[in-house]
């Protein structure tokens, strides 16, 4: 099954369905039941449901007529100021059909877009207010300039917990008829970071190689080396092993296809599972942020990478 039918099968289909963000569905649930929306802002991770609710809104508010009355963009595509003041304006000027007196659209990716095409949309915000509700949905609110804030109510989205993980793997488990041990996922679990989008995808890989899923499959899939042999490569650093420590890491790379960036991160997890004092802990988390800025800098990942390890093993040398 192609990925975006996989997902768009398992989107909730109603408010109840959406998974961690409790307080958010109630109070849009308000809206849409007195069908008075004011302009919103939607901020937070990625696959936390923030498009999902947008759709939701829309549905409920318009019924069969929401194609008609329902406009999508994704601002990190078209994120010109063109798009603004042709596309949306165009959009934003009609009068919507049925019974509810204004249209939605929905800017997903909205920090993606330039500042001038900010203050374009603020100005098509003001102008089209009774014919238009501007849904906005970003991963990082500090981007949006003041004044389009200012003329939204803003909804923070939170990852989603474990419980909730668990409950859409067990979900996804018992509609495709396949197996998944608790090993399995305990890893998805990890791997997702409260992203139900990433379950969706790295589940829908799993089921195409295995009807039973377990770690291994799981690690493999998602790209993502096992904990436990990031932990291996920082023990033998520790323990001065510095050449044993390198080879390991460059396997564990090569094995998964892992970018410098991507294995830093992995580090950083697991530096608070090492055995030794917090002080420690505190200066290799230090190294950590100073070598992935070198690396987001175009520096070698090989090289840095070593020169991390090599810290590890000046640390685990000292008393």
């Amino acid at each position: 099954m192609d990925s975006a039918i996989w997902t768009e099968k398992y989107r909730p289909k109603d408010f109840s369905e959406i998974k961690g963000q409790k307080e958010i569905v109630k109070r849009i649930k308000a809206f849409v039941e007195q069908q008075n929306i004011p302009h919103l802002l939607f901020a937070g991770p990625a696959g936390v449901g923030k498009t999902t609710l947008a759709l939701l809104i829309a549905k409920n508010l318009f019924g069969d007529s929401w194609h008609q009355n329902y406009m999508d963009l994704n601002a990190s595509d078209e994120r010109g100021i063109d798009v603004i003041r042709i596309k949306v304006k165009d959009f934003a000027r009609t009068k919507a059909i049925g019974n509810v007196p204004y249209k939605i659209i929905f800017l997903d990716e909205c920090d993606a877009l330039t500042r001038e095409a900010q203050q374009a949309l603020r100005r098509t915000m003001e102008n089209y207010t009774q014919n238009c509700r501007f849904i906005l949905s970003a991963n990082y609110s500090s981007k949006i300039i003041d004044p389009i804030q200012s003329r939204c109510a803003m909804f923070r989205f939170k990852p989603l917990d474990k419980k909730e993980i668990f409950a859409i793997i067990e979900s996804i488990e018992k509609e495709e008829k396949i197996k998944i041990n608790e090993k399995a996922k305990e890893a998805l679990y990890i791997i997702s970071e409260g992203d139900a989008r990433r379950i969706n995808n790295v589940l829908q890989s799993c089921a195409a190689i295995s009807k039973d899923i377990n770690e291994e499959i799981v690690y493999s899939m998602a790209s993502v080396a096992k904990p436990k042999e990031i932990d291996e490569v920082l023990k033998l650093a520790l323990q001065n092993k510095f050449i044993d420590a390198r080879s390991k890491l460059m396997d564990v790379m090569l094995n998964y296809g892992l970018s410098g960036v991507d294995i830093i991160k992995q580090i950083q997890q697991e530096i608070l599972n090492l055995g030794i004092d917090n002080e420690k802990k505190m200066l290799l988390m230090e190294k950590c942020g100073e070598i992935e800025f070198r690396l987001t800098e175009g520096s070698d990942e090989f090289i840095q990478l070593e020169a991390l390890l090599s810290q590890f093993a000046l640390y685990g040398s000292k008393k």
